[in-house]
C-alpha cells in the first residue's frame, strides 16, 4: 500500500515537518558526496551500531568509541539510497504537518527527536549484537504516525493498491491503514527473533518501539485541538 494524502488539511504552516526534511535531504547529498571508504566510516560513526556499546573490545578494534551515545540521535538523520530519503520524507510530509499542528512547533520537535531516540534504543534492545549501523528517520516519523493514529483516526488516506501490476485508487481510515502498518512491523519484528536479524535490513523493531512511544507521548506535548481547528471542522467528523 502507497499513501497519497490525507483528507485533513494543516491549519499552520509546519515549518519544523519542512525543516527536518530540509535537514534529512541535505545530509543525504552529503553522504552521496563521499568516496564509498569514506562514507562506510561515517554511516559507521554516526550510524547506531548496538555491538558498540554491548561489546566494548569490538568496538575499540573498529576504532569506535563505546561511551559515545551521540548516534542513538544522529543515526536518524541517516539515509541508505534514494528510496529510503524519498519514502521516509513522503511519510513525514503526509502525516507530519497535522501532528505538528496539534502539537506546536517547539513541541512536535522535541517530540519527534524522542521518539526517534527512543526508536533507537528499541532496535538496540532486541538487536544487541548487531554489527551493522542502522540508520534512517523512519523510527521517529513512526512516531509522528503514532500520535496520527490516536489524533486522527477518523481522517481518511488515499492510498494506491497494485493488483497484478493496476494501481487502485482507495480511501482507506487512518486507523486501519496505521493499524495495519503497526501489525505489520510488529509481526515482522517478532519473526525476526525467530528466523534471525540477518534475515532483513528493515530496523523492524526501531518502527515499533517509535509507533508506541508517539501514541503514548503525544498528550504531554498536545495543545487543545480547538486552538488549531474551529468547533464547525468538527461536525459528524471527531465527535
Amino acid at each position: 500500500m502507497i499513501p497519497i494524502k490525507d483528507n485533513i488539511p494543516h491549519r499552520y504552516t509546519p515549518f519544523v515537518t519542512y525543516f527536518l526534511i530540509a535537514v534529512n535531504v541535505l545530509i543525504f547529498f552529503y553522504e552521496i558526496s563521499l568516496p564509498p571508504e569514506v562514507l562506510n566510516r561515517f554511516l559507521y560513526t554516526f550510524g547506531m551500531v548496538p555491538a558498540r556499546y554491548s561489546h566494548p573490545e569490538w568496538a575499540y578494534f573498529m576504532g569506535l568509541h563505546f561511551d559515545n551515545y551521540w548516534p542513538f540521535f544522529t543515526c536518524m538523520f541517516l539515509h541508505g539510497g534514494w528510496f529510503h530519503i524519498i519514502s521516509n520524507m513522503w511519510v513525514l510530509w503526509l502525516f507530519g504537518d497535522n501532528v505538528e499542528d496539534r502539537l506546536g512547533h517547539f513541541g512536535f520537535l522535541t517530540f519527534y527527536i524522542i521518539c526517534g531516540i527512543i526508536s533507537s534504543f528499541t532496535h538496540y534492545y532486541f538487536n544487541i549484537n548487531a554489527t551493522v549501523p542502522v540508520i534512517g528517520a523512519s523510527g521517529a516519523i513512526a512516531g509522528v504516525m503514532g500520535a496520527y493514529f490516536i489524533m486522527f483516526p477518523k481522517s481518511r488516506i488515499l492510498t494506491i493498491i497494485p493488483i497484478f501490476f493496476i494501481p487502485f485508487f482507495i480511501e482507506i481510515p487512518a486507523v486501519i491503514f496505521l493499524g495495519f502498518w503497526f501489525l505489520s512491523q510488529l509481526f515482522s519484528g517478532g519473526a525476526s527473533l525467530f528466523l534471525g536479524s540477518n534475515v532483513s535490513s528493515i530496523a523492524w523493531w526501531a518502527h515499533v518501539g517509535g509507533f508506541v512511544a508517539g501514541m503514548l507521548l503525544h498528550k504531554i506535548f498536545e495543545k487543545n485541538y480547538r486552538d488549531f481547528y474551529p468547533d464547525e471542522f468538527f461536525h459528524g467528523y471527531y465527535r
